[in-house]
């Protein structure tokens, strides 16, 4: 039999096993498959990227929509599979993000696939991995390192110094960063850095 630590040491997501659940009819046998499991995490993954394209921002939640759809979803629930579909239907919706979100966190309060949670998660990560872009590479530099937001900013420095022909500060963060352990080559258009 198949337990949720399991899936957990193969890497999968429980979520992405419910959602792999639900997507069956409870009239039918569930068809167990490592290759279903995959396309069922591949699919809520997905999912979950649409809703984090979604801007909380984008609007007012017009309630009479989200009734409109909850009524639908009730119809709908007798069996899950269809409910998993609804969850599409209100993404196509034509209202606004704000008005799609209260949609998809009134299903989730049913299905309990954390959509709204990870999306959140997913719009941080892409802003987090806006930020670093946007760090470490400014006026045509870039800095290729080791992951390290700190020492990305102090090899950036160094690269604004010397093109600002301030030689004294770029040799003193080049050496700041050396006592750090980090050896900084530079390429063109920019440096690269790793620990030494």
């Amino acid at each position: 039999f198949l337990t949720v630590s399991l899936l957990e040491e193969k890497g999968y997501d429980p979520l992405a096993y419910r959602f792999f659940c639900l997507q069956s009819h409870y009239r039918k046998g569930l068809v167990f498959t490592w290759e279903n499991l995959d396309n069922a995490a591949g699919a809520y993954q997905k999912l979950v990227n649409k809703i984090a394209a979604l801007d909380p921002k984008d609007g007012e939640v017009d309630q009479a929509v989200v009734k409109e759809y909850e009524d639908k979803f009730r119809q709908q629930m007798g069996n899950t599979a269809q409910g998993v579909t609804a969850l599409y239907d209100a993404l196509k919706a034509k209202t606004n993000g704000a008005t799609k979100l209260a949609i998809l966190g009134s299903f989730d309060g049913v299905l309990s696939l954390s959509l709204l949670e990870k999306a959140q998660a997913r719009r941080q990560e892409q802003a987090e991995l806006l930020a670093k872009e946007k760090a470490t590479s400014q006026g045509g530099y870039t800095v290729t390192g080791e992951g390290d937001a700190d020492i990305d900013a102090l090899v950036l420095a160094r690269g604004q110094a010397k093109k600002a022909k301030d030689f004294a500060k770029a040799d003193q963060l080049r050496d700041q960063l050396k006592e750090m352990g980090v050896e900084v080559t530079d390429v063109p258009g920019g440096a690269v850095w790793k620990r030494m």
